[in-house]
């Protein structure tokens, strides 16, 4: 028996929706600036502490409390932005704190899509009681702020990096789950889903090679801007002593070490936090520029 040929939506490609959306936002002057800073940023982290061989665990008391270069005497290159009270590098430290930040915000978003992707598209595409059932379970979750659920589980279990990308993501899917239910109950009325139902295609395939290409561009290029909030959500973790543990850096736990030293050495504290907001301002940037972009192109084809 041959393939069943399922009915395409009639509407224009969902790739070549997908390319004007990173047209309109590659246009954009404020995407240009986000994406060569976040990919500076990017590069430093991953490249620097290894080719400098600079180990950020590494203490020296020696060095201990060696401001920046522009501050220092001598203009000594061995620690550009300073050390901290044990004598550790400041830039290493901080660039190795952005790549955990990174991977624990990607991480995070990643598992709040797929979960909230899955239910929403389950609950909009059957509707009736599993729609009311899965509705109910995800208000019951956004009942529960993020913050104080990642601070209640975190602090009786050990904060390991897969347990902070576990409970961040089991805490954040509800937003997810909402939209793709409303986009896939507005979809599953329409001629094609239901010249596929005609033609025998079973549930699955249609949620899987019908709906979900069609509903997943827009909501994954909003996913971009929630890798800044999980970001500064690891980094309000870390500060409390909930996140990643030292002597690993994070910008969490650096900025914790420092605040006692922000009278007589400042930059313990200023320099991760510089990166923190560079990194999020560059994020924002990109995700407001391809959110402008999604809403021109999907608001045209209406």
């Amino acid at each position: 028996m041959s393939e069943i040929e399922i009915p395409q939506p009639p509407a224009t490609p969902v790739r070549t929706l997908t390319s004007r959306i990173w047209h309109l936002a590659w246009a954009s002057v404020e995407f240009r600036i986000g994406f060569c800073v976040f990919t500076l940023l990017l590069l430093a982290a991953l490249l620097y502490p290894e080719l400098r061989g600079i180990d950020p665990t590494a203490m020296n008391v020696r060095a201990r409390f060696t401001p920046p270069v522009l501050l220092a005497e001598g203009f000594s290159w061995t620690h550009p932005l300073g050390t901290d009270q044990l004598g550790r590098d400041m830039l290493s430290r901080s660039l190795v704190g952005l790549r955990y930040s990174l991977l624990i915000g990607v991480t995070t978003v990643v598992l709040m899509l797929v979960i909230g992707c899955a239910v929403g598209m389950v609950a909009g595409y059957y509707g009736g009681k599993i729609d009311m059932l899965l509705m109910r379970l995800t208000d019951a979750q956004l009942s529960i702020p993020m913050i104080i659920l990642a601070i209640t589980i975190l602090g009786v279990a050990r904060p390991t990096i897969p347990a902070i990308i576990l409970v961040l993501g089991l805490s954040g899917w509800p937003v997810y789950a909402r939209v793709m239910r409303s986009t896939v109950m507005a979809e599953r009325s329409k001629e094609y889903v239901r010249g596929a139902r005609v033609l025998g295609a079973s549930d699955a395939r249609i949620m899987l090679s019908l709906l979900l290409p069609l509903v997943l561009p827009p909501i994954a290029f909003v996913a971009v801007l929630d890798i800044a909030r999980m970001m500064i959500f690891e980094s309000v973790l870390g500060f409390l002593g909930l996140g990643v543990q030292p002597p690993t850096p994070t910008f969490g736990n650096i900025i914790a070490e420092g605040r006692q030293y922000l009278l007589n050495a400042w930059w313990i504290a200023t320099m991760p936090g510089v990166f923190l907001f560079l990194t999020l301002g560059s994020i924002n940037l990109m995700g407001a520029a391809l959110e402008r972009a999604r809403n021109s192109v999907y608001g045209g084809q209406r």
